[in-house]
């Protein structure tokens, strides 16, 4: 069965209630889940990104949640990553970004009120330096999420934004960014209508990679976030061929996801940043990591029957 055709399946079952209280309540469950969760706190996920630095691996803190409901906790998020900037402040040594997602800032409320948040979290990234990437939701909100891209960037310019290449409408919206502008790119992993996206594996890794290679074109600095090693390879041959090309581009994987292609990078010598999410609001989270990859959701039940 193809991914095309797994990814729906994996997603209603993620969604079904006796599969929310196994990975939720259960600490057999919990304890799978956590593989790809640094923890619930941000101690947890500042403990990982000190250990991924060890094993000269750089991190992104990723607070989980959104589509908050009120705005008292739009303001908790906009808190929460404050309180991330702050120690990454404390640790100046380390190399670690936030990502952010705007649908946990306010943006079903409106885009006025989500900036009024994303200007704080940017005003305290500036006094360390901090990068900010700003994730991509779901394709009801590309547009208001570059409209926040662009306002941002021109008050930050160490703000990014995260690409996904399985949508049709990427490739025209990579000639509308600010010019420069840093790019998380990933294949996508949100359940769109089938008109909107590639469905076929082949044909969304064709489009990463041509992608890729038109925003490397145009200047952009690159995260070249993919697990393929053939998509590995493709990036490390093109840009290995540039001078000063890994200045430009670095790769970045999810924790918890091939961490034995994340070591072999990084024992080669090329920059590599893993996300690293955290957070209660774990869930949503989880269920894009299953669907995405079959082989996440075999793990997931395997582990599960050897854990009892």
């Amino acid at each position: 069965m193809t991914s095309s055709l797994l990814r729906p399946a994996v997603l209603r079952v993620a969604g079904h209630p006796w599969f929310r209280r196994l990975a939720t309540q259960t600490t057999p469950g919990r304890a799978v889940a956590l593989r790809f969760v640094a923890g619930e706190t941000l101690e947890e996920a500042t403990a990982v990104a000190r250990d991924l630095d060890r094993r000269r691996v750089t991190a992104m803190l990723d607070h989980l949640g959104e589509n908050v409901e009120t705005p008292a906790q739009a303001d908790a998020a906009r808190e929460d990553h404050l309180a991330a900037l702050a120690a990454i402040a404390r640790a100046p040594s380390l190399d670690c970004a936030i990502s952010i997602k705007l649908t946990q800032l306010g943006l079903d409320t409106s885009i006025g009120e989500c900036l009024t948040r994303v200007w704080s979290i940017l005003d305290a990234a500036a006094e360390s330096g901090t990068l900010v990437m700003i994730d991509m939701e779901s394709h009801p909100y590309v547009d208001g999420t570059l409209e926040v891209l662009h306002r941002a960037h021109e008050r930050y310019p160490k703000t990014g934004i995260c690409l996904q290449a399985y949508l049709k409408r990427t490739v025209d919206d990579i000639f509308t960014l600010p010019k420069g502008v840093r790019v998380r790119l990933v294949k996508g992993a949100y359940l769109e209508p089938p008109d909107l996206v590639y469905t076929a594996k082949d044909e969304v890794n064709k489009r990463w990679a041509e992608l890729f290679v038109t925003l490397l074109a145009r200047g952009h600095q690159i995260d070249a976030a993919t697990h393929d090693p053939v998509l590995v390879e493709g990036v490390r041959r093109r840009v290995d061929g540039l001078e000063a090309g890994w200045s430009r581009v670095e790769f970045q994987m999810l924790y918890g996801v091939r961490r034995d292609l994340q070591a072999q990078l990084a024992r080669q010598g090329y920059p590599i940043r893993v996300y690293v999410p955290y957070g209660t609001e774990w869930y949503p989270y989880l269920t894009r990591r299953l669907a995405e990859r079959p082989a996440n959701m075999w793990f997931f039940f395997s582990n599960l029957v050897r854990r009892g």
